[in-house]
């Protein structure tokens, strides 16, 4: 996809990295290759050296001269870490991102659309700019792709037999713990990625790809696979699995999806990007323990019903 009227071309002393993450293409503008290598090591497996122009492109500022904002219209969240959100005159996006202990990371500033960004990354450790820069090119991606049949789903994802599954459920429910008894429990499987995998809906069917944003998992895979099945983790003292309605499974997966509800643009884009999924892909329910009773219940329904 062709960007226009943007500066596709480094300035004068500043360098241009390229990287391709669920099939699109994004780049960052940086005073130095090794200013984002060092930043971003979980993007080194998604460097891509074709020609075609970035869909996104991020350039990294310093002593920005942002636009003046109003009042704060929202917050984000990523991991337990609230996001400021604010709205510029010209329609775009400014986002303060702060750690977990409250220190302003980075701010961001975005087009209505999200394919071009300015970053400037504030004073603090390596740690901190890499919390900063990472969760900037997230929301950048998240948001810019929207519209095109992409969502980037909170989920952990395990590939079996060459269909990728994927358990979603709220933070410390169990998903990561379900897809590694998957692992130890059912031969031929490995892990995709285990918090933000891609869904991409490609001539109608639906694929799962590997991402740079795996939680505390550094699981940073450039892999893709045909959908299997998605499944909604619930602990239960019993195990027990079954299929979800139309309803329900819109239910499970809009608030698994990184959006913006006051953003009409990116918002309609995931809700139209789920209504794909769900007519594509069977959605579940698995009512669980932790053990290897429930991943092979998991395993040998879903799968079992992935090839009917």
């Amino acid at each position: 996809m062709k960007t226009e009227n943007l500066n596709l071309f480094p300035k004068n002393g500043q360098s241009m990295k390229h990287y391709k993450i669920g099939g699109h293409h994004i780049a960052i503008n940086s005073p130095s290759c090794a200013t984002i290598e060092a930043l971003l090591p979980n993007f080194s497996p998604f460097a891509y050296d074709g020609d075609e122009s970035p869909l996104i492109v991020v350039h990294i500022v310093e002593n920005h001269n942002w636009e003046k904002i109003n009042k704060e219209i929202g917050q984000f969240d990523v991991g337990g870490c609230n996001h400021g959100v604010f709205r510029t005159n010209s329609g775009g996006y400014i986002f303060d991102i702060s750690d977990l202990h409250g220190h302003l990371c980075s701010r961001m500033q975005t087009t209505p659309d999200f394919t071009t960004c300015n970053v400037e990354l504030y004073q603090g450790t390596t740690t901190q700019q890499h919390y900063g820069l990472n969760n900037c090119m997230m929301m950048a991606y998240a948001f810019a792709t929207a519209t095109m049949d992409t969502i980037l789903i909170h989920s952990s994802v395990i590939r079996c037999e060459g269909k990728g599954y994927l358990m979603t459920a709220p933070s410390g429910t169990g998903k990561s713990t379900h897809t590694h008894l998957w692992y130890t429990t059912i031969p031929g499987c490995d892990l995709m990625n285990d918090d933000n995998p891609i869904i991409r809906i490609v001539d109608g069917k639906a694929l799962v790809y590997g991402s740079p944003w795996s939680g505390k998992t550094p699981c940073y895979r450039n892999i893709q696979a045909p959908i299997g099945g998605i499944v909604r983790i619930q602990q239960r003292p019993e195990n027990t699995i079954r299929r979800l309605s139309t309803l329900e499974a819109f239910t499970t997966l809009l608030p698994a999806c990184s959006s913006m509800k006051w953003d009409t643009r990116t918002y309609n884009g995931i809700c139209d990007g789920i209504t794909k999924i769900i007519q594509t892909c069977r959605i579940w329910e698995l009512g669980c323990l932790p053990n290897s009773e429930a991943a092979i219940l998991c395993h040998d329904t879903i799968s079992k019903e992935s090839h009917t």
